[in-house]
Formats: structure tokens, sequence, C-alpha cells
């Protein structure tokens, strides 16, 4: 039967959607094969965030077609889309498939080449109903489109129809990762804050579906994806400290932490804004944690604006930052922007920001070493040969233990940072009260 392989660029949105694609391809009578496999089709879902996302992109697309010079590259995602807006192709692209019609990518290759549905016909698979490959953790699309335009993002040229899917639809999806074992969710959107009816679910608001999803038998832990800071309401914060199920942990995107360059980016937000907002969190959810994204060198920055970042980088102590460096979007106002940072620059403040943000990580750890913490166990890591998972509150432990653990909750004791790991020790016992029964009682 005809093969096909996938890969995922950027955000959790583009991994939950080549999910849903691959299983289309399932549905049909594809087999599935890695993307470092030979295939008849490639599907890469692309990214056009930064343009070393770009670069990857088309890195994908040149590795698949030195893997089988006769296969199919089929590209869809943001680079794809970017690139119908300038009305350009992509390189070694066959079928390019825009990104509000990338769940019906099949149709779009099919289309194409109707030779290969005629082997689908010839070629038929068995009559089995594909199944999700065993994982701990599962993100579920909530919400699509942007509509904020930071000067320096394409997301809403690629992505410009703000829309949130039935919240039925949502809590069946779930109810179905629920009994195919998985412990863990990840609401995703693009901007998950703007889930609700305003956009088109015909139902409840974010905290509202949060509520609903935590109703589901088999689901332990319901984990946010990045979430601005003008989204994390009151009402929010108090379904998080009434929700057992939802994880203290938020990642907000700070990009810069000085008031000209927010104004520059079109943040919705001053300095003094997000750290307000991020010490109200802090203070009303236990053991919360905040991780973020800052963006290095924007035309302006300079190192005045950049000890500011520092500065509220230290003042909230993010558990993890995501540092990324500049780089102008076709068609995004930063593009023209003059006074821009120069290569050396970034990468000397971007080095600076990685180690202040590891220090603050480490500050943030420490409160919690010799203490007994919930881990959902993923998997037997390559980097340490220990088991590994994630804390409630996400900090990644590794730890000695059985793979029969692997997919379960376990109780660990976080002890001591050796190489950049963090390792534990599984607890002698069980937690007599987790952080959930404590919310219970209160």
């Amino acid at each position: 039967m005809p093969t096909a392989a996938f890969t995922t660029l950027g955000c959790k949105v583009n991994q939950y959607e080549t999910q849903k694609i691959l299983e289309s391809f399932e549905l049909k009578g594809f087999r599935i094969v890695s993307f470092d496999s030979p295939a008849d089709v490639y599907v890469i879902n692309s990214c056009s965030v930064t343009h070393t996302a770009e670069s990857k992109s088309r890195y994908a697309a040149r590795k698949a077609a030195r893997s089988n010079p006769d296969s199919i590259v089929v590209i869809t995602g943001c680079a794809s889309q970017m690139a119908h807006n300038k009305g350009e192709t992509l390189e070694l692209a066959h079928v390019m498939v825009p990104n509000q019609d990338k769940l019906d990518t099949i149709s779009y290759l099919l289309k194409s080449y109707p030779e290969l549905e005629q082997r689908l016909i010839e070629e038929p698979a068995p009559l089995n109903s594909p199944k999700l490959s065993r994982r701990t953790r599962a993100t579920v699309k909530v919400q699509d489109g942007c509509n904020i335009y930071c000067s320096y993002c394409s997301i809403p040229y690629t992505r410009p129809v703000r829309s949130s899917r039935a919240w039925d639809e949502v809590v069946d999806e779930v109810k179905h990762l629920a009994a195919e074992g998985f412990k863990e969710v990840v609401l995703t959107g693009v901007l998950i804050g703007n889930y609700g009816e305003e956009t088109g679910s015909g139902g409840p608001d974010l905290p509202e579906l949060i509520e609903e999803v935590a109703k589901i038998d088999g689901i332990e832990r319901i984990r946010l994806s990045s979430i601005e800071t003008t989204d994390v309401s009151d009402k929010l914060l108090d379904t998080m400290k009434r929700t057992p199920k939802i994880c203290p942990h938020l990642h907000i995107p700070l990009q810069s932490g000085d008031d000209r360059i927010l104004e520059a980016m079109n943040r919705p937000y001053s300095r003094d804004y997000f750290i307000k907002k991020c010490k109200e969190v802090i203070a009303a959810i236990p053991d919360m944690a905040i991780t973020t994204d800052i963006l290095v060198g924007f035309p302006g920055e300079d190192e005045v604006a950049f000890n500011n970042t520092c500065e509220v980088v230290e003042e909230v102590g993010f558990l993890r930052g995501h540092i990324f460096r500049f780089s102008p979007r076709p068609g995004t106002p930063a593009a023209v922007m003059v006074n821009c940072t120069s290569e050396a620059d970034k990468e000397e403040r971007s080095k600076r920001l990685i180690e202040l943000c590891q220090q603050t990580g480490n500050a943030y750890i420490t409160n919690y070493l010799g203490r007994d913490m919930r881990v959902l166990v993923e998997r037997k890591s390559s980097k340490s040969g220990l088991l590994s998972g994630h804390t409630d509150n996400y900090i990644e432990v590794h730890f000695a233990g059985s793979s029969s653990l692997c997919g379960e909750l376990a109780n660990v004791r976080l002890m001591q940072k050796a190489n950049e790991i963090q390792l534990g020790e599984l607890a002698a016992k069980p937690l007599k009260e987790s952080r959930y029964e404590r919310l219970c009682v209160l």
C-alpha cells in the first residue's frame, strides 16, 4: 500500500493538526512511516514565525526529496500560506495546501494525483480504525486564528480567521483520548484566551470549558498552552483555584520588558501590567510556575531596553524562558523598521538571557528540593538513561524506576541537579495529601 511520512515545524497547534492529517491518511489506506524512511508521500506542516522556522521547512522538503526522488512532497502550514499570500510557490513542493484547508490535505493530494487513489483501491489497507500511539500527554486544539497584529508576527496573515471549536466536540475528543489511556491534555490555540461564543463555539468561555473537561474520568491533568497576559482573567484564576485537575503552570509571553519596545511591537500591555499580573497569578495559585517567550533584538532595542527585559525576568522568576532572535517577517510592519539590532548583539543578548532564565529556573526549583511531587512518567530519557517526566508545575525530573511506570503518575522526591538535569527518586510512600486534595478541602 502507499506510504506517507509526516513532520511538523512550529507550535502545538501545528502538532495537533498534523495528527489529524495523519489520521485522515490512515483512514484512506496509507501506511504511515517515519519521516526518515523512504515514502511515497511526505507531508510537511510548516511554520513561518521566524526565518529559522522557514529554513527548517525548506530543509525538510530537501530531505524528503533525497529520501525518495520519486516521492510527492506536500507542504501545508504557515510557510505554505505565506507563499500563497505572496503568489509564490515553495521549492520542491508538488502540492501546497492553504492553512484553512490543511485538515483536508488528503483531498488536495488525491485530486492532484488520482493514480494514488487508484493504488489505494487496488491495495486496500486492513479495515481497522487508526489508533493513536500510546502517549501520556495529548494536545487538543480548541481555538484558531489571531487578530492582535503584533508588528513582528506573521501569524495574523497566515491564520487570520478567529474560530472556536464547539465545546461538546472538544469534550467528546477528550473523552476519546481518556479511553485511549491519556492522562493529561493540553488545551491549545493560537489565541486560546479568545475561546468562546464570540468566535463561534456557541457555548462556554475558556474557564467554563476547563470545568467541563475536568469532569471527564481518566483525565488527571489539564494544562493550558501559551496565553496572553490580558487573557489571564480573574475568572480564569478562580477556575484554576477551584478545579483540582488544572496544572499550576501558565506560559505567558513577555517578548520584551521595555515599554518603548512593547509599544513598537504593538503588544497590548505595559511592563508594569505584566509584572503585576504574574505576581497575582503566583499569589493566587499554590506552586504556580510561569514560563515565557522573549524576543531579542527587535529594531530599536538598545542596552537599556534589553536590561529592562532582564529585570522583568528576575522579578517574575520564570521557570523557563524560550528565547528567540528577531528575524523580519515579510509583510509585517517590523520588517521595514530602521535602527536594527546587529546579529552580534542578538547573539550576545540571547546567550545572556538564556543564562539568566536558567538561573531563575534553578532558583524556582530549589524551593521544591526534598519535596515529594506528582510526576507523569513519560519515557526513558536517552540523555540520562533514567525515566523522566514532569511535575504538575512543569519541572522536568529524571529518576530511576521500572519502565512499567511509563504512562503512570508517580510520587517522586526532587533531589539535586546534575549536568543540567534535575534528579529525583521514587518516594518511599505515596503522598498523604496532594495539592489537589488540599484544594478540595479549601
